[in-house]
């Protein structure tokens, strides 16, 4: 049976993203991109909403061969370019998908938790959501998140785009972490 494992980064406070929407004012550094590779590297499959899906293929399978890159992004990118990506979303395009076809799964809303539970019971190891706040939100307050790994990032933004969506319980600590050389630290949970 797989697991469903949450990673993502959240300010100090509490908040997504920042007044207007933007999550990167929160501070993606080094230790956070080389977390994210491991977390990726180890995945099965990926699940992303619509709105991460487009951010993230626009702009990471690409990475795998930019010279500029960093090596873990180089890394990164080509793993985005080979890993199966399953996308809750009911406002996806053809067009928008055509690039990663191959490794696409598009599944409207109203299938989520059907999807979800099929995915997990048909594979045995990780599947990753980055970003894709309404979607794994959604999956966790129906029951279906096994993990959260919430990288804290060193600032407090004052307002924003709140992690969750809703009051949350069920949740164990398993790990504290900090990186080397950051500020950010990871608080991984086990959803009970």
């Amino acid at each position: 049976m797989g697991r469903l494992i949450v990673c993502n980064i959240m300010s100090l406070d509490g908040f997504y993203a920042g007044s207007e929407g933007n999550p990167l004012v929160l501070p993606m550094d080094a230790a956070f991109d080389a977390y994210n590779l491991e977390r990726i590297q180890a995945a099965e499959a990926l699940l992303l909403g619509a709105g991460s899906y487009r951010m993230f293929m626009g702009f990471w399978p690409a990475q795998a061969a930019n010279p500029e890159a960093s090596e873990v992004n180089r890394e990164f990118g080509g793993v985005y370019g080979r890993i199966p990506v399953n996308v809750i979303s009911d406002s996806l395009t053809d067009d928008e998908v055509a690039n990663w076809r191959e490794q696409t799964t598009v599944v409207p809303r109203a299938q989520a938790h059907a999807h979800v539970e099929k995915l997990k019971a048909g594979t045995t190891g990780d599947i990753v959501t980055f970003g894709s706040r309404i979607t794994w939100n959604a999956l966790l307050a129906a029951g279906l998140v096994d993990e959260l790994h919430l990288v804290v990032g060193a600032t407090g933004l004052g307002e924003g785009t709140p992690i969750f969506t809703a009051p949350v319980g069920g949740l164990s600590l398993a790990e504290s972490r900090r990186f080397d050389g950051s500020g950010n630290v990871l608080l991984r949970y086990t959803v009970s």
